[in-house]
């Protein structure tokens, strides 16, 4: 990747204006090239290679402030801000992050891994620069995903009316991860089909700037700027809101991106710019299906296909086992926010799309959504993942556990996700969910026993969490063995572990047992079935640990970063070798609980 990519990787302002167009389509094919090889997110990252240039051209990002949404889109940021030779190790332990990242780069403004963030994160900074007296420039990326959340809202209401000089770029794809849903969508594309407001803008000036007198026609024209636009573009909710509304533009024409982020900034007031892009650009395969290419593995570049193909996984099996149960009960509906394809649902979605409800990227409402349909006599269940079920805490409590009602939680992606990091492991579910009054807390091991939890959940008749990982061993557990020595007690993906360890330790002469837990709450009486000293494995900072005493063999009490499963799990100790050695030691030592 020489010429034109090498000489101005690390000084994008010096690409001269009609050479920009050949340097995107360069980055393209590092982006394309590279996550091929290790994974990562794709579509997003295509979609604003423009944009991030034209954000490069503008600002000085080691003194400005620019916070992406989600942040998953940085990956042209980090190219740009002398990062390349990381991609070959991308999201790998110890190695570069596939989000924003300020411990690893000044450059990278706030860490965002979860959507609707930027705006009130901009402000912030915003603020502070003002009251501190500084100068740097604040901008926030927002895409129009994240416009389906209510903190978007939260942060555009104040921003709007703040007076703070603050720019924020709507990235407008008409995707989060699938097709956006819903009101603001659908503003959005009026926005889009408006070409009359700009066609007049032109002529205006095309006529009356070469007359006498223009500049007070000029000022003229501003003022009458607002009225001719409320009339083409009627209900901007952007211009209610306080901001100076520029666009809709193409966000994939640098030059014009970059006069508008000028203008913007000179402009010393919260400003929104609407950009259209198309997500998944430049790479046939992505643009025609971006949610597909969203997150992926390995692939072939030429067929587009996964190297290692397509495994049986959690998320298959539940959406195939709650088909079933919909299938026999009129009552079951399914709801998830802009996670279908992650949680399993396609299926469900097409053989029930009138029981089918993807609310976006608002996890909040879907549950007391969910709540008020349980409470009319549905039988509503919410898949979502762990690190994004956290974000509905009160709703939880408030709207469904206070009410008793029968709410079932399919809490994916529960543990240790991977390259996704810090942001979104799935560690946190067992402490908050087990300490909520009536909420029953299960933990699958296997797809059989997934499968069993569901129908099972939704007999109860209370509120009902699952929580279920995001990997594909999901054999069914065959007898687990006694101990004398030694008694290992997990639950959920870590009973797999477990085992392996527990053979370990056969071989070296402790005799180990292994006690599955399936249900964290209430706790089962597991105390009988201990024998010499107990040790708790477990995937999260230690629930039952807490409980019941023993060993702790769990994350700790931090963040995990990013990294493989495997490499995460020797990371935390928690790998079947590592496991052994650290049973073995603590017997030896005489650290004995019974």
């Amino acid at each position: 990747m020489k010429g034109l990519f090498e000489k101005y990787i690390g000084s994008v302002k010096k690409v001269p204006a009609h050479e920009l167009e050949r340097f995107c389509a360069d980055i393209r094919r590092f982006l394309i090239t590279n996550i091929s090889k290790t994974g990562g997110h794709l579509a997003s990252n295509l979609g604003v290679v423009e944009l991030t240039v034209a954000l490069h051209r503008v600002f000085d990002t080691s003194l400005d402030r620019i916070v992406f949404d989600v942040g998953h889109q940085c990956y042209t940021h980090k190219l740009l801000t002398g990062r390349k030779d990381g991609f070959a190790s991308l999201r790998a332990l110890g190695e570069m992050s596939g989000f924003p990242k300020p411990s690893e780069s000044g450059h990278d403004a706030f860490i965002a891994g979860h959507a609707s963030t930027s705006v009130s994160a901009a402000l912030g900074m915003a603020r502070a620069r003002s009251l501190l007296g500084e100068t740097y420039r604040c901008v926030a990326v927002l895409g129009d995903g994240a416009l389906t959340g209510g903190l978007a809202y939260e942060g555009l209401n104040d921003a709007g009316q703040s007076g703070e000089p603050l720019i924020v770029v709507l990235n407008d794809n008409g995707m989060s991860i699938r097709k956006n849903v819903g009101g603001v969508a659908r503003h959005l594309a009026r926005l889009r089909l408006k070409p009359q407001y700009f066609k007049a803008k032109r002529f205006t000036h095309k006529v009356l700037d070469p007359l006498p007198g223009g500049k007070m026609v000029g000022k003229a024209i501003r003022r009458g700027k607002a009225m001719l636009k409320d009339a083409l573009i009627p209900g901007s909710m952007f211009s209610q809101m306080g901001f100076e509304y520029l666009g809709p533009a193409d966000g994939h024409d640098v030059k014009t991106v970059a006069y508008l982020l000028r203008r913007a900034a000179a402009m010393k007031k919260p400003v929104l710019i609407h950009l259209v892009t198309q997500k998944g650009r430049g790479y046939p395969f992505s643009e025609r299906n971006p949610g597909a290419y969203h997150g992926v593995k390995q692939f072939h570049i030429k067929s587009g296909e996964a190297v290692n193909g397509e495994e049986p996984s959690f998320a298959r099996c539940f959406g195939e086992k709650l088909v079933e149960l919909a299938e026999a009960d009129p009552r079951v509906v399914a709801v998830t926010a802009a996670m279908q394809s992650g949680c399993g649902l396609d299926l469900f979605a097409k053989r029930f799309p009138k029981r089918f409800f993807d609310v976006g990227i608002a996890e909040s409402h879907a549950v007391t959504m969910a709540a008020a349909m349980a409470k009319q006599g549905l039988r509503p269940v919410v898949a979502l993942y762990s690190t994004f079920l956290q974000r509905a805490y009160d709703q939880i409590v408030h709207d469904v556990a206070l009410q008793n009602l029968p709410v079932v939680f399919a809490v994916s992606h529960a543990g240790l996700s991977g390259e996704d990091g810090e942001t979104h492991h799935g560690v946190f579910d067992p402490l908050f969910l087990s300490g909520i009054p009536n909420m029953t807390l299960w933990a699958a091991a296997s797809f059989a026993e997934l499968g069993q939890m569901l129908s099972g959940a939704l007999e109860l008749g209370t509120p009902v969490a699952i929580r279920y990982p995001k990997g594909c061993e999901g054999e069914e557990i065959g007898v687990l063995p006694a101990g004398r020595d030694a008694t290992i007690v997990t639950y959920g993906m870590m009973t797999h572990i477990a085992l392996e360890a527990a053979e370990l330790l056969e071989q070296q002469g402790v005799s180990t047992g292994v006690v599955k837990v399936s249900s964290l709450k209430p706790l089962e009486d597991i105390e009988s079935l201990c024998s010499g000293s107990v040790f708790i494995l477990e995937d999260n900072p230690g629930y039952v640990c807490r409980l019941i005493g023993g060993v702790p063999l769990n994350t700790g009490d931090r963040f995990i970063p990013h990294g493989s499963a495997e490499e995460l799990l020797t990371y935390c100790g928690l790998d079947a070798v590592s496991i052994a050695g650290t049973i073995s030691a603590a017997l030896n030592a005489g650290r004995l609980y019974g």
